[in-house]
C-alpha cells in the first residue's frame, strides 16, 4: 500500500497538468455537485478516439515505424540541411501522428546527431524550432492535436471546409520556418556537421531481430490498418465508434496486449478531468452568464490568454460552449502555444525532453525557446486577426 501511494505521489510530481486537472476538477465539484446531466456531458467520443491515437501510435515508436525516415540523416552533412529535414520532418508527421508525438520522435535524435557531431551550439534553436513546426504543422489536420479533434468532433464542420480555414497558416508558418533557420545559418549556410552518424543504431534501436523478424513485420502492418481504421473513423464521424473503438481494443489485445500498458493513460485522466471542471463551469449559471456574454466576438483574445493559464487543450474544452467563431477559437488555441511553454503541453513535453539529456539547464532552454516563439507569434498574429476580420466566422 506504501509503494502504491509513494507511485501515486511520483507520478503527480512529475506531471503538474494532471495535479492542476485534478485539482480543478475536484474543486470544479462544489461549484457543480455531481449530476447524471454532467456525466453525459463529457464527450466520451473524443476520450475514446484519443485512446485509440495514443495506443496506435505507441505501436508506431514501439515497431520502429518511422526507421526508414530516421536513416535519411545519414545522407545529411549540411547543418542546414540536417536542421530543414529535422524540422519539417516533425512539421508534416505532426498531421497525422499528433503534435507530441512527433516530437517524442525527432527531439531524441536531434539531440544525438547534433551532440556526435559537435554541433550542440545548435541544439537549444533547433529544438525551439522543432517545437514551433510541431505547434504549427498540426494544426492542419483534425486529428493533428487533441484540441482540433474536440473542436472537429463537437462543431460538425466537414473535414474540406477544416482544411481550407487551416491552410493558409499551415502554408505561412512552413515559409516563414524556412526563413527563420536560414537566419539561423546565415553566416555559413553550408555549414557541415562532424562525425556524421555511421549506422542507425546509434540514432534509434534496431526495429527487429532476425528470430522475430516476421511478428514485427505482422504488427507493423496491424498498426498502420489500425491508424487507417481510426482516422476514418474521425473523418466519417460514423456513430459507431464504440464498435471502432472495441476493434481496436480487441486487436491490440490479441496482437500486442504489451502496448496496453505503455498508453499514455495520463494524459487520458488529465483530459477526463478538463472535461469534468469544463462541464461543472458551464452549468453554474453566474460563471455561464460571465462567459457567454464575455467569449462570443472574443474567442480569440480568450483562447490565447485563457491557454497561458491552463494550456490549449483544457481552454478548448472551456470556451467552445459560448464561442460563436468556429475559426477565431482555433486560430487562437493553435497559436497560444507560441506565447509560452504552458500554452501547449506539446511544449511541455519538449522541455522534458531535454531537460532529460541536459539536467539542471532547463532554464536556457525556456529562454531560447520564449523568445524564438514570440519573435514568430507576433509575426502570424495580425495576419491571422486579418483572416479571422475578413471572413468574418
Amino acid at each position: 500500500m506504501t509503494n502504491f501511494v509513494l507511485r501515486v505521489k511520483a507520478i503527480f510530481k512529475k506531471d503538474l497538468m494532471l495535479s492542476v486537472a485534478l485539482l480543478a476538477a475536484l474543486a470544479s465539484l462544489f461549484i457543480t455537485p455531481p449530476s447524471r446531466e454532467l456525466v453525459s456531458d463529457i464527450n466520451w467520443r473524443t476520450l475514446a478516439t484519443l485512446f485509440m491515437l495514443l495506443s496506435v501510435l505507441e505501436g508506431f515508436k514501439s515497431e520502429n515505424i518511422f526507421e526508414p525516415l530516421l536513416q535519411k540523416t545519414k545522407q545529411l552533412s549540411s547543418m542546414k540541411n540536417l536542421t530543414l529535414f529535422f524540422v519539417f520532418s516533425v512539421f508534416f508527421s505532426s498531421m497525422f501522428v499528433t503534435n507530441d508525438v512527433s516530437l517524442i520522435i525527432f527531439v531524441p535524435l536531434t539531440i544525438i546527431v547534433f551532440r556526435a557531431g559537435g554541433k550542440e551550439s545548435y541544439t537549444l534553436p533547433v529544438l525551439t524550432f522543432e517545437n514551433i513546426a510541431a505547434i504549427r504543422g498540426s494544426l492542419l489536420t483534425p486529428f493533428g492535436s487533441p484540441q482540433n479533434l474536440f473542436l472537429y468532433a463537437q462543431s460538425g464542420i466537414s473535414t474540406p471546409e477544416f482544411l481550407s480555414m487551416m491552410l493558409p497558416l499551415w502554408i505561412f508558418s512552413a515559409v516563414l520556418l524556412y526563413i527563420f533557420i536560414s537566419i539561423l545559418y546565415r553566416k555559413d549556410s553550408k555549414e557541415r556537421i562532424g562525425n556524421p552518424v555511421e549506422n542507425a543504431e546509434t540514432i534509434s534501436q534496431t526495429a527487429c531481430t532476425e528470430q522475430d523478424q516476421k511478428l514485427h513485420s505482422r504488427r507493423k502492418v496491424m498498426y498502420q490498418l489500425l491508424f487507417v481504421l481510426v482516422v476514418v473513423s474521425i473523418v466519417s464521424r460514423t456513430r459507431f465508434y464504440p464498435v471502432v473503438l472495441a476493434v481496436v481494443t480487441l486487436t491490440l489485445l490479441i496482437g500486442d496486449r504489451k502496448i496496453l500498458f505503455k498508453t499514455d493513460y495520463v494524459l487520458l485522466i488529465t483530459f477526463l478531468c478538463f472535461f469534468i471542471f469544463s462541464s461543472s463551469i458551464c452549468r453554474h449559471p453566474a460563471i455561464s452568464r460571465f462567459l457567454s456574454a464575455s467569449v462570443a466576438g472574443h474567442e480569440y483574445i480568450w483562447s490565447i490568454l485563457l491557454s497561458q493559464i491552463i494550456s490549449n487543450v483544457p481552454a478548448s474544452i472551456v470556451l467552445y460552449p459560448f464561442s460563436t467563431n468556429l475559426r477565431a477559437l482555433l486560430y487562437g488555441l493553435d497559436s497560444a502555444g507560441l506565447c509560452s511553454l504552458i500554452g501547449s503541453l506539446a511544449s511541455v513535453i519538449n522541455l522534458r525532453l531535454y531537460a532529460r539529456e541536459y539536467p539542471g539547464r532547463s532554464l536556457s532552454f525556456i529562454r531560447t525557446f520564449t523568445w524564438i516563439s514570440l519573435v514568430f507569434f507576433a509575426i502570424v498574429v495580425l495576419p491571422q486577426l486579418y483572416l479571422i476580420r475578413l471572413t468574418g466566422r
